[in-house]
């Protein structure tokens, strides 16, 4: 007697982005403001501690790559939005970082991020987004730690309170953080609030699948989007454990071994909002399902072997480059109030990095190239 699996359910017809979809909270600005302050207060602390300014979060880089992002051909209409509208290649920056706001060494395991700058993208701009690029920023996980500003303010003033504070303890913490969360893995499961806190999996940065977390505008639609590695010598890293005994750089020292030799391939994939009840807006903590809304690919990021990270490559990116989710075209706008409120946050990490550093901080051209090609 044979079976038949059950044929999976039509997906619901995407919807199409009302301004009603938005509801900001209560004294949101004075959050977004709260929330720059607390950001600013991190910069300074670690201005004073190594005299140079570094971001308020995600300090540390681990992998400087140049590559081409590459939108697939033949998109239906309902992904074929924005910059994906049309088949063509854009030269790309990828910066691998991870979250906290000092630089700890890499055994304080917490979760990775991924900012990507897409270059010469035509199309009407953003308030305040000069130049011809698109930034992407992504965690690697699908939704965020919580649910709105408010959250997120009260998230990141613990972490203020942290900042420089005992990096030895930190590691010794994180080393416990590390065998509860596999403890909850072994069972099934997975703990946001172990991992976020450094009890993340000592694991290559480079096997990760990474979420914008939040939606943006898709075109007329609303999505989130991920990026996930496809090449196989990529998807190997998948889960793959990296030795940080006695490596405070352990994570960049493999990012720059795998590039020494190999290319990498990922895909660029769009989740589309379907359901506003099981997709929200305005709560970026929970995970859009993926059985009413997969994510599908729309574009594919290649990158060659290359010198993944150098003092040159940190000089040019972690020092000469921003990257906004704000930082783009209308097409592609934040939305929720997450996003909402890091669009001051950002610039003003901008200001503060350029101003102390005294560097200029601007939008790159399609003939920038990082230093140390092979």
């Amino acid at each position: 007697m044979s079976s038949t699996a059950p044929a999976p359910k039509p997906l619901r017809p995407p919807l199409a982005y009302q301004a009603s979809f938005e509801k900001p909270e209560e004294d949101e600005e004075q959050t977004a403001q709260e929330l720059v302050a607390t950001m600013r207060s991190i910069s300074e602390t670690t201005l004073k501690d190594s005299g140079h300014a570094t971001r308020s979060v995600h300090a540390k880089s681990h992998g400087l790559i140049e590559g081409e992002l590459r939108v697939l051909d033949g998109l239906p209409f309902e992904l074929a939005q924005g910059i994906f509208a049309t088949a063509g290649n854009y030269p790309v920056v990828m910066r691998f970082s991870t979250i906290p706001g000092d630089l700890l060494d890499d055994n304080v395991s917490t979760p990775r991020g991924l900012a990507i700058k897409i270059i010469g993208v035509e199309g009407e701009r953003l308030p305040g987004a000069e130049g011809t690029t698109q930034d992407l920023v992504l965690v690697n996980g699908p939704a965020f730690a919580v649910p709105t500003a408010k959250g997120f303010l009260k998230n990141l003033k613990q972490l203020a309170a942290t900042t420089d504070k005992a990096p030895g303890l930190k590691q010794a913490l994180s080393a416990t953080l590390q065998a509860a969360e596999k403890v909850v893995e072994a069972f099934g499961g997975k703990s946001g609030k172990l991992i976020s806190m450094g009890g993340h999996p000592e694991t290559n940065v480079l096997g990760e699948t990474y979420f914008t977390q939040a939606p943006l505008l898709h075109g007329q639609y609303v999505a989130k989007l991920s990026v996930a590695p496809v090449s196989k010598e990529l998807v190997a890293l998948t889960n793959a454990k990296v030795d940080l005994d006695d490596k405070p750089n352990g994570l960049r020292d493999a990012v720059v071994d795998f590039f020494r030799t190999h290319g990498g391939e990922w895909e660029v994939r769009t989740q589309l909002c379907r359901d506003l009840d099981s997709m929200p807006i305005e709560d970026s903590s929970v995970p859009w399902p993926e059985d009413e809304s997969p994510y599908i690919a729309v574009a594919r990021i290649v990158a060659k072997p290359q010198t993944a990270w150098s003092a040159a490559r940190s000089a040019a990116v972690d020092d000469g480059l921003m990257f906004s989710p704000w930082h783009g075209i209308a097409a592609h706008r934040p939305i929720g109030s997450v996003m909402r409120v890091r669009k001051i946050a950002y610039e003003m990490g901008r200001s503060f990095r350029s101003n102390h550093n005294r560097v200029s901080i601007e939008e790159p051209g399609r003939d920038f190239r990082l230093p140390d090609q092979p």
